[in-house]
């Protein structure tokens, strides 16, 4: 199967790819906070996601929301080994 769209590594992304992330729509019964918090973590570098997190705080998003099974993203980031520069970044935006 090929790829809808070749990866480009080291790409800036802008503002307004960043921001898009906070309009995520969330599965059922998902929290919508939560959603886009994960999300954002998945697709993008840390620095990326320090501004994510910028903009997700002034838009007063929750960044304690958590998902079905009761974790926020710092709990469920705490088994992820790679996720140390994320962990930073929420720690300081709370």
């Amino acid at each position: 199967m090929a790829l809808s769209q070749p990866a480009r590594f080291g790409e800036t992304w802008s503002d307004e790819r960043i921001q898009s992330y906070l309009e995520r729509q969330p599965p059922a019964g998902e929290s919508a906070d939560f959603h886009v918090l994960y999300t954002a973590y998945k697709h993008m570098r840390d620095d990326d996601f320090a501004r994510f997190l910028t903009f997700f705080s002034a838009a007063g998003r929750d960044l304690q929301a958590r998902n079905r099974n009761g974790q926020t993203l710092t709990d469920l980031l705490q088994g992820h080994a790679q996720a140390a520069p994320f962990l930073a970044l929420l720690q300081r935006t709370v």
